[in-house]
């Protein structure tokens, strides 16, 4: 096949038309399947693929009198050209968004100690404030979402902070306290001034490695004394199983106030105490990237989210709510 035609000495690019012209029969391998997907007549579908032969100078497909094939140069194409594609889809998304915001998609990252607890809030906010927002929830662990947003796959995460992470703006939203959740007549059990000390010599029950909610508890330990040499049984994937654990007498744990009454309120074999002040807290926010398109959008999501989840026991951003 002849090499690239050139206009100017510059070889010809091809165009947005002929690339969604040959993905489509690179995905049917059927011109007349293609065309109808693409709303396209199959002449001019097969003139668009011919075009893109010619300007890149490859032969891209086999054709035969039964079937089409792709060649191993098409193959290679294809893949390339459905990430253009979808790349072209993204920039027309972004503009989208800055020209309406409120619109289109929000693809929303959020940890697992988070999730059950804040996103009925959530999506009765969008739902009701924003209906023309296509919310996309993935509750994935901490390092998991900080790698979807820094390459694109996420638009703006919630969970604990600080992160301490380059080029992520934090939107914190709140404050809450830690609470010690104990089998059944455990001798903290009802007390509202528990010394941090107490945690030194608990048999203290605790999510799986990954979590965030576990490396807080156990910077809460070490602050609180508790030698490092002190055996912490990792036990459950989820906080629900860890509740349940501790309910069968295995040991104690901590739980955010968010998460206190989904986890125990249906238990009578729970006991639960609170933390003299200062409690061990933690820090919920939502999390962009740094001079993200739709920073404006985000930080006004974060205002509103703020007076959503204004009636849980935290404290919110600003000084407002209750302990």
């Amino acid at each position: 096949m002849a090499s690239p035609a050139s206009q100017g000495g510059r070889p010809r690019q091809p165009s947005l038309a002929q690339l969604r012209a040959f993905v489509a029969v690179a995905e049917h391998l059927h011109f007349r399947e293609a065309a109808a997907e693409i709303g396209m007549s199959q002449p001019a579908l097969s003139g668009s693929v011919s075009a893109l032969e010619e300007t890149l100078g490859v032969q891209l497909l086999e054709r035969t009198t039964r079937k089409v094939l792709l060649s191993p140069a098409g193959e290679r194409v294809a893949a390339r050209a459905r990430t253009v594609l979808e790349a072209v889809g993204d920039l027309m998304e972004e503009a989208e968004a800055a020209r309406a915001p409120f619109t289109g998609v929000l693809r929303l990252g959020v940890i697992p100690t988070v999730a059950p607890y804040l996103l009925p809030a959530v999506l009765r906010l969008v739902h009701e404030a924003y209906p023309d927002l296509d919310l996309q929830v993935h509750e994935e662990q901490t390092a998991s979402l900080l790698d979807g947003l820094a390459h694109g796959r996420l638009d703006l995460l919630l969970l604990a902070v600080p992160l301490g992470v380059p080029q992520i703006t934090e939107l914190p939203l709140f404050d809450e306290d830690f609470v010690l959740v104990a089998p059944k007549d455990h001798w903290l059990g009802g007390r509202g001034d528990i010394p941090r000390q107490a945690l030194q010599e608990l048999d203290l029950l605790l999510l799986d490695e990954g979590h965030c909610l576990r490396d807080q508890a156990l910077d809460i330990c070490r602050e609180a004394g508790r030698d490092e040499n002190t055996p912490v049984t990792t036990s459950a994937a989820g906080l629900s199983t860890l509740v349940q654990l501790v309910a069968g007498g295995l040991g104690v744990t901590l739980l955010p106030r968010t998460a206190l009454r989904v986890e125990t309120g249906r238990n009578d074999q729970l006991t639960t105490g609170y933390f003299a002040d200062p409690a061990p807290s933690r820090t919920i926010a939502l999390a962009m990237r740094t001079g993200a398109a739709r920073q404006g959008e985000f930080e006004e999501f974060a205002a509103a989210l703020r007076g959503a989840l204004r009636g849980l026991p935290v404290r919110m951003a600003g000084g407002e709510g209750q302990a």
